[in-house]
């Protein structure tokens, strides 16, 4: 099989999806805190932890599912997720009046299975730790003869999290630097596709957990490369491999990819809160945490940072930045 061509996601195809997305999507705010804006440096901070179903997933579930014919509808949609795709697909078919079969593994956090049930979708658990996560939510699509919703290896999908950089780049125009946290890599690809049209001098800079850094390594091997079944608390980000269409638009985009460990995610999110007064999941904060890491590197830039969810409760927040981890 040829790889599949690194050809970033068409302009066209993200303001499509932006259109598709009016009135559904909310138009996220951009926060800015003086704390933040040090030796120079001034950030911006796309809040999708604000998201409709509470991260930037609703944006590619949505512009996908409202694609599917209305013959095909009938038989429904299935996801398998960590979370907030889940979450996402539930939604978006919620809206649509299609029904939904999620797959999460068995630990996935409460808040976030809450969120999924509480937009009617049907749960199934799987074992985090299997080869193959997908199969089993293949095999009952095709059994229903229903649409098999994928995270990131999906054009439609792509485009909509395309449209978090583009009201980024309208609202504040240009950057320096964009962080933007990776895991099957679908947002970056959205977000590098509009960043090459439209601040083509931005730098692209992904953010993965030290113990999920499959994209980095991928990067640096120069092809897709996996990594063992990781245990980290941004569960969101704790994938074992790129995508293949992500990862051949991304290392044509993308300048660099670096990691944080757990103890600086967590470090982000109390600070987060201190600053924003709001909760946000650790997979949602790496931006952050890349930020506060290498501070030295981005002195005097404009930077970017795509907070990406807020699927987590209060007594999960607790638990996981008690200063006695």
């Amino acid at each position: 099989m040829n790889p599949p061509e690194a050809r970033p996601v068409p302009l066209a195809a993200v303001r499509d999806a932006a259109r598709t997305l009016a009135g559904r999507a909310h138009r996220t705010p951009v926060l800015r805190h003086a704390g933040l804006d040090v030796d120079g440096r001034s950030v911006v901070c796309k809040a999708e932890h604000l998201q409709r179903a509470g991260s930037f997933k609703f944006r590619g579930a949505f512009n996908r599912i409202s694609r599917i014919p209305d013959e095909d509808r009938a038989a429904g949609v299935v996801a398998v997720s960590s979370g907030n795709h889940g979450a996402a697909v539930a939604c978006a078919a919620e809206l649509l009046g299609i029904p939904a079969t999620v797959f999460i593994p068995a630990d996935t956090p409460v808040a976030k299975r809450c969120l999924i049930e509480r937009h009617g979708a049907e749960i199934r658990e799987f074992d985090r730790s299997i080869d193959d996560r997908e199969a089993p939510a293949r095999a009952l699509a095709a059994e229903r003869e229903a649409t098999f919703v994928h995270p990131f290896e999906d054009p439609l999908v792509m485009a909509g999290q395309g449209t978090v950089a583009l009201e980024l780049f309208e609202e504040v125009g240009s950057l320096d630097v964009l962080l933007v946290p990776m895991s099957g890599g679908g947002l970056m690809a959205g977000c590098a596709s509009v960043a090459h049209e439209v601040a083509p001098s931005c730098e692209l800079i992904g953010v993965e957990p030290a113990a999920a850094d499959d994209t980095r390594r991928s990067f640096a091997a120069g092809h897709r490369v996996s990594v063992p079944a990781p245990t980290t608390i941004a569960d969101g980000l704790a994938l074992t491999t790129p995508g293949a269409a992500t990862f051949a638009i991304n290392r044509r985009l993308v300048s660099d990819v670096v990691t944080v460990d757990d103890d600086e995610i967590r470090t982000a999110m109390r600070r987060f809160r201190e600053m924003f007064g709001d909760l946000i999941e650790p997979s949602g904060v790496v931006g952050l945490a890349a930020l506060a890491r290498h501070e030295d590197r981005w002195r005097g830039c404009s930077v970017g940072v795509v907070l990406t969810g807020g699927n987590i409760d209060e007594a999960r927040f607790g638990e996981l930045t008690a200063t006695d981890t």
